[in-house]
C-alpha cells in the first residue's frame, strides 16, 4: 500500500511484525541487493494459549478489540527475550479490520477513473470517509460479455485501528513506520512473481484468512471464525481432556495418529472439513467469475503445520495443496535449516512485511 520504503527506513535491519488473533511474530531481516537475498538476522513467536479456555482473552477478539497496554508489554517481551536490535518496524492489519472488495468497470481514461473511484468509495465503504484511510489500485484487466473490465483492488482501514497500532507501538519503544494487510504480505512471501491463480489459507488460531492471488494481483480475500482452536476443542471435549494437553496432541500426532489412536485423527475432521468447505467456496466463486482456474493451494500459518492436512487438503479439493516456506526468499543461518519448512510456513506475514 505504500511507496519508496527505502528512502524512510534506510538500508538498515528491519522487523516485520505479524500481531495476531493468538500470537506476536516478529522477523528481523537485513535488507538484499539486486544480487542479494534479504537476510534472516533474528526471529521470535510469542504464542498465547489463555484463548483456548477463554475465547475472549485472544490478543484481537474482533476489529476493535486489541488490548493496547497489554499487547505493548507482549511486544516488549518478546522483543527483551529475543533481543531484537531494529527499532523501525513495518506491522500487519488482520483482515477482519480491514474492508476489501474487487471492483470491476469498463476502461478509461485515468481522469475519468479518479472521479469514478471518487463515486464508488462512497457507494463501497460502509463508514463515513473522515473516519477511514483509502487506497485503491489497478489489479489487472478481464474480458467480459460486455467487453473488457478493468479490476480495482479497493482497501479502506478505520482510523481508529490505525490509532490503535501507532499507540501499542510507541508503548513497546518501537518505531511504526507502515502498516500493510497481512494478505498483501502473505502474497509477497509464499507467491512473489509467480504468475499462476494461487489460494493462500492461513489457519491461525481463531480464525483462517483464505486469499486468492491471480498474476501477481490479490483478487479474493474473506475469512472464516474454523481455525485451530476449533480443531483443538474437538479433541478436548472428544477425549474429555483439558484444551492444553488436545493442543499438545495435536501438534504431535496430527491426522496422522498410529493404531489405537484413530480417534484422535478424526475428532477435528468435522472443523477442518468447515475450513475445506469455505476453501472450496472461495475457488468456486473466484472460477466462475474471473474465468480462471485455480491452479494451487498453499497452507500457512500455525494450523497448516498439522500434521497430514496438506494431503488431506488436496485429496478433499483435487487441486495440489502445500505448506508455504516464505524461507525460500532468505538467506538465513544454517542452524535455522532443521526447522526452515515449519517456520516458514508460520511466519509467512512477518517475512512479507519484512522484506517490503
Amino acid at each position: 500500500m505504500f511507496e519508496s520504503i527505502k528512502s524512510f527506513l534506510g538500508a538498515g535491519p528491519v522487523l516485520g511484525v505479524d500481531i495476531g488473533t493468538t500470537a506476536i511474530k516478529i522477523v528481523e531481516i537485513v535488507p538484499g541487493s539486486s544480487e542479494k537475498k534479504p537476510e534472516l538476522k533474528n526471529y521470535g513467536v510469542l504464542t498465547t494459549y489463555g484463548h483456548l479456555d477463554r475465547p475472549n482473552s485472544a490478543i484481537q477478539a474482533n476489529a476493535l478489540k486489541i488490548a493496547e497496554k497489554e499487547t505493548a508489554d507482549l511486544l516488549k517481551k518478546i522483543i527483551n527475550e529475543a533481543k531484537f536490535s531494529a527499532k523501525n518496524a513495518i506491522a500487519s492489519i488482520s483482515p477482519f479490520s480491514v474492508f476489501i472488495t474487487l471492483l470491476e468497470m469498463p476502461v478509461m481514461p485515468e481522469a475519468d477513473l479518479k472521479k469514478t473511484m471518487s463515486f464508488q468509495i462512497r457507494q463501497h465503504i460502509p463508514l463515513p470517509l473522515s473516519e477511514v484511510a483509502v487506497e485503491w489500485t489497478k489489479v489487472g484487466e478481464r474480458e467480459s460479455d460486455e467487453g473488457v473490465k478493468q479490476q480495482i483492488l479497493l482497501i479502506s482501514i478505520p482510523n481508529e485501528i490505525i490509532r490503535r497500532y501507532q499507540n501499542i507501538f510507541k508503548l513497546a519503544g518501537l518505531n511504526l513506520k507502515f502498516l500493510e494487510v497481512e494478505s498483501l504480505s502473505l502474497a509477497r512471501a509464499l507467491v512473489g512473481n509467480d504468475q499462476a491463480a494461487t489460494l493462500i489459507a492461513d489457519i491461525g488460531g481463531r480464525s483462517t484468512n483464505i486469499i486468492i492471488i491471480d498474476r501477481g494481483f490479490l483478487k479474493a480475500n474473506t475469512t472464516t471464525d474454523f481455525a485451530g482452536a476449533s480443531l483443538t476443542s474437538a479433541i478436548a471435549n472428544g477425549l474429555g481432556i483439558n484444551v492444553r494437553r488436545a493442543e499438545e496432541l495435536k501438534k504431535s500426532k496430527g491426522l496422522k495418529a498410529g493404531a489405537g489412536q484413530e480417534e484422535l485423527s478424526t475428532l477435528p475432521l468435522p472443523y477442518l472439513d468447515a475450513i475445506i468447505g469455505e476453501i472450496q467456496r472461495v475457488k468456486n466463486n473466484f472460477e466462475r467469475t474471473q474465468g480462471a482456474k485455480i491452479e494451487k493451494i498453499i497452507l500457512c500459518g500455525g494450523g497448516a503445520n498439522l500434521i497430514g492436512i496438506s494431503e488431506y487438503v488436496e485429496k478433499q479439493i483435487g487441486i495440489a495443496a502445500d505448506s508455504g516456506n516464505a524461507f525460500a526468499n532468505l538467506n538465513y543461518p544454517p542452524t535455522v535449516e532443521i526447522l526452515a519448512k515449519e517456520l516458514g510456513s508460520e511466519l509467512a506475514v512477518a517475512i512479507g512485511l519484512a522484506i517490503k
